[in-house]
């Protein structure tokens, strides 16, 4: 009787065990699924991106045989640079592309004609000129960018076989098109302009690079601002500050900061840097003040729990051969929890670089044509920029909106995966 319980018993074990394995097996394929659905979401995001944004990093040229006549032009003999910035080569551009298509008449059908060419190609023209003033009054071949439009039905956003009456690129522009194609005078090219070029209303001249450089200048700010102010509350928190209530509550407010939602930060520096100090707005000083109000609380969270990861044996070891506490901790502890607090600072970074919604509240929604030099010129960034491009009406702008935010994703990529490099590289293992 004796054996045939310990069986019922060893059996009930056994069944037991067999369902925790099989339940352990489960969850571990609820988690591969979660990580594959994620992943797959991720990788759903990029391919849409890239799908609508690769194609910003190419555009249209329309090549046409330009006449430098300086008597149309209304240039002197010898033209100094402010002539040359007076000068109408608007005049030369629209004779080169009617003598392209002698048969066009009518006013309405010239300035369409005009129209397959953007507006900012005299400003190509007058830099071609200006670099090589030889070429005045002859006769070259230059590769003008082409109008929006243009530049949308040749990349294959709009249908030919669409009904005229639905589209804007009409039949008559389609013809110019294919007649351009079959004299091998219309191409497809790296888009220079939109890494080169600031704003703009046209959007085959609107570029990055304003954006860009606004970016740079706040995240400078925000570096030269946060980190040494970070770190620094990092270590006097944790090694030097007592133990108290004011301690206490200075620590729960840092923690309680971390989760305030960024557009308070935004208000706040409206309130006080713009209102109260009267800083300029819309410029990369202001927007890097309120980064770095944003990003503190996560390189201070970050330094402290690097700190706290140096084994107490490190402490103990210094002091015991009569090193100060100072000593202990400038020449020994922060060298070690510096690969922990660099990645909390890169990853505060990277994430004060992804934001919108303060720096939207300090006037950087502006349209900036110019590219900022100084942290005090008015300026935007890669986020804003892509928030402006967002709202805009026009077809072209969807794929620049795509196009800059692929850019913002390799920016944001490359910073995170610098902190895992260093994180790697440099951290220490007990």
């Amino acid at each position: 009787m004796t054996r045939e319980n310990d069986l019922s018993i060893a059996d009930r074990v056994n069944d037991s065990l067999q369902r925790r394995y099989r339940a352990e097996a489960r969850f571990q394929w609820y988690g591969r699924i979660a990580i594959f659905l994620g992943l797959a979401a991720v990788f759903l995001l990029f391919a849409d991106i890239t799908a609508k944004g690769y194609k910003a990093f190419v555009h249209t040229q329309i090549q046409l045989e330009i006449n430098f006549d300086t008597l149309e032009m209304g240039l002197p003999a010898n033209p100094t640079a402010d002539d040359m910035r007076r000068a109408d080569f608007d005049r030369v551009l629209q004779l080169a592309i009617y003598d392209r298509f002698p048969d066009v008449s009518g006013r309405n059908d010239r300035r369409t004609l005009r129209s397959l060419v953007s507006s900012g190609s005299v400003y190509q023209l007058q830099s071609v000129l200006e670099a090589n003033p030889e070429l005045a009054d002859t006769t070259q071949r230059v590769w003008l960018i082409a109008d929006d439009e243009v530049d949308v039905f040749n990349k294959g956003y709009i249908s030919r076989e669409v009904p005229e009456a639905q589209r804007r690129f009409k039949d008559i522009q389609i013809g110019w098109l294919d007649d351009l194609e079959a004299q091998d005078e219309i191409r497809v090219v790296f888009n220079k302009t939109f890494f080169a070029n600031g704003d703009s209303r046209d959007p085959e001249q609107a570029g990055i690079l304003g954006a860009a450089m606004g970016s740079f200048l706040t995240m400078l700010v925000t570096l030269l601002l946060a980190v040494p102010l970070g770190v620094g509350a990092a270590i006097y928190l944790e090694e030097f500050a007592p133990k108290n209530r004011l301690t206490q509550f200075i620590e729960l407010n840092i923690n309680n900061l971390a989760a305030v939602p960024s557009i308070i930060f935004g208000l706040l520096g409206l309130a006080i840097f713009i209102n109260f100090f009267g800083l300029p707005r819309s410029a990369p000083l202001v927007g890097g003040l309120v980064l770095a109000l944003m990003t503190l609380p996560t390189i201070i969270i970050a330094g402290r729990s690097a700190l706290k990861s140096v084994p107490p044996s490190i402490r103990e070891a210094a002091l015991g051969v009569g090193a100060s506490h100072t000593q202990t901790i400038l020449h020994h502890v922060l060298p070690l929890a510096m690969p922990g607090m660099l990645t909390g600072s890169i990853i505060g970074m990277a994430k004060a670089l992804g934001e919108t919604a303060p720096l939207l509240m300090i006037g950087m929604v502006a349209f900036i044509v110019d590219v900022p030099g100084t942290i005090t010129d008015s300026s935007t960034v890669l986020p804003v920029q892509i928030y402006l491009w967002a709202d805009s009406p026009e077809r072209a702008f969807l794929e620049k909106t795509s196009g800059a935010t692929l850019v913002l994703l390799a920016f944001l990529i490359t910073m995170n995966g610098l902190a895992v490099t260093l994180r790697r590289k440099l951290e220490r293992r007990w």
